[in-house]
């Protein structure tokens, strides 16, 4: 009972905050400046199709039913049509059949169609999902592993010149714009040393070569992935000192010290594995934020991803991909939060009692 009454909390919690995201961006769609149908239909197509544009948009509606509608699409439980054109559009499994020729339908969530291709956006960002994916995934394994030896190094080394440099270096991580790291790392690493370094300044994961075909280039991912990785780094090296720091001076380390146990064993075996908690906590939140934060980075390294989709959607007022990428960055936030929080409660149950 306890812990159906926890998941249900974080479950309502969740739908609230997907709810005022959802409507952040449809009142964002609103008071942004453009012409849906010019952009659709183009500047000189007839009056009779910008007209039937605008009545598949619901532009002639008022505000609030454009906001039911919009919302009902977005809904994978909703109200339709029994029609073929109902069908086509939303792609729909019927229920139950309801009086007036309609119908209780499940799907997925209908996130409109780009006005730049007409293509649908669901296709849009799933086609670009996998490689901000693998990027953040990157990113957030250099991160952790590169922060938790940083930290544990600067923490047994209080005070000396390791210590210092690695503070002094995470702080700069802290600190550097990750556009502006982007740019850096690009020229240094991807143009001015590329005949020593190998990389290249743009690159996508999966290359396509007219002899071999699809082909993984996985170098392609290391500067984008050393990147995005700069800030989070920072945070889990500054995290893991810390706590390290705290745990060193208990009297179990020094009962482990006493007992003849090597200092790498005290270390990373009895020190590390009590002061990673609050590690897990940043890698946890970073790892959604590293979604969302892959836009530049994909911009400038010419990464195949969801990022550079949503900045070139912007650049041409391509709202609903916008709108569409926007919903999908919150999504993962709740996701991740929620198995986050479900991991917590099971190692520790004080959690779930107090909520």
């Amino acid at each position: 009972m306890i812990w159906l009454k926890y998941l249900l909390k974080k479950l309502i919690y969740s739908l609230a905050v997907l709810f005022g995201v959802a409507l952040l961006v449809f009142f964002l769609f609103h008071a942004l400046p453009g012409d849906p149908v010019s952009m659709m239909a183009g500047q000189r197509s007839d009056v009779a199709a910008r007209e039937v544009i605008a009545e598949d948009l619901g532009l002639h509606d008022p505000l609030h039913l454009q906001l039911y509608k919009y919302l009902k699409d977005l809904s994978p439980l909703s109200i339709h049509p029994d029609d073929p054109s109902a069908k086509k559009k939303y792609n729909y499994h019927a229920l139950l059949s309801l009086p007036s020729g309609k119908v209780w339908v499940i799907k997925k969530p209908y996130l409109r169609r780009s006005f730049q291709s007409n293509k649908r956006v669901t296709e849009i960002l799933m086609e670009n999902i996998e490689g901000t994916f693998w990027l953040a995934i990157a990113a957030m394994a250099f991160a952790t592993v590169a922060g938790i030896v940083m930290g544990v190094i600067a923490a047994i080394h209080q005070n000396t010149f390791w210590d210092h440099f690695y503070v002094t270096l995470s702080i700069a991580g802290i600190s550097v714009p990750t556009f502006v790291a982007a740019i850096l790392m690009a020229l240094v690493f991807g143009y001015y040393l590329s005949d020593y370094t190998g990389l290249n300044l743009t690159g996508q994961l999966w290359v396509t070569d007219p002899m071999y075909g699809r082909q993984l280039q996985l170098k392609n991912i290391i500067l984008p992935a050393l990147t995005l990785g700069f800030r989070p780094l920072a945070i889990i090296a500054q995290l893991t000192r810390n706590s390290m720091l705290e745990i060193m001076d208990q009297d179990y380390i020094r009962t482990a010290r006493a007992k003849g146990l090597s200092e790498f064993v005290v270390v990373w075996k009895h020190g590390l594995k009590n002061a990673i908690n609050p590690v897990i906590t940043a890698i946890s939140g970073w790892l959604a934020s590293l979604m969302a934060g892959a836009f530049f980075v994909e911009y400038i390294f010419g990464w195949k991803g969801i990022g550079a989709v949503t900045i070139k959607a912007v650049q041409h007022l391509d709202l609903p991909v916008v709108m569409g990428s926007t919903l999908m960055i919150a999504l993962f936030f709740v996701l991740i939060n929620i198995v986050v929080d479900i991991f917590y409660a099971i190692a520790d149950p004080r959690i779930r009692l107090n909520t």
